[in-house]
């Protein structure tokens, strides 16, 4: 089983992304129709329509289900896989440490709580703090 940082939670939330950095022939302008499959205070999964390389620099706008304010957040690709060429791919983004990740460590940690192990992978204890989750 593969050990990661901090738990996931299974999402399916839509996000904008723009390209800040990484590459040519990457679009300068808003990439909608994006959705996130899984989120963690550390990163996620994000399924697209455009192939974006490894260490290409993100900003991720996005409403994730039960937290009020919109979060953008800088991440960058670590992993990138092709689902039907031309069509459809998955990356996994590292964010980048910033004030979102407060908001998005107590939706996970609620929803973590709230015992709904079909919305969780790697699932941990509730009683973990923060300082004890590697961010």
């Amino acid at each position: 089983m593969e050990e990661r940082r901090s738990p996931r939670i299974n999402e399916v939330d839509e996000v904008t992304l723009r390209v800040v950095s990484g590459g040519e022939n990457l679009p300068e302008k808003e990439i909608n129709g994006n959705h996130i499959k899984d989120i963690s205070v550390c990163g996620a999964k994000i399924q697209t329509n455009i192939f974006l390389p490894v260490n290409t620099l993100l900003e991720l706008d996005f409403k994730s289900k039960g937290v009020r304010q919109p979060i953008k957040i800088l991440g960058k690709v670590q992993w990138n896989k092709v689902i039907h060429k031309n069509e459809s791919y998955e990356f996994g983004v590292e964010f980048y440490p910033s004030k979102e990740m407060e908001k998005l460590y107590y939706y996970i940690f609620g929803q973590l709580k709230s015992n709904k192990p079909d919305d969780i992978k790697n699932k941990v204890s509730p009683n973990r703090r923060l300082g004890e989750v590697s961010i």
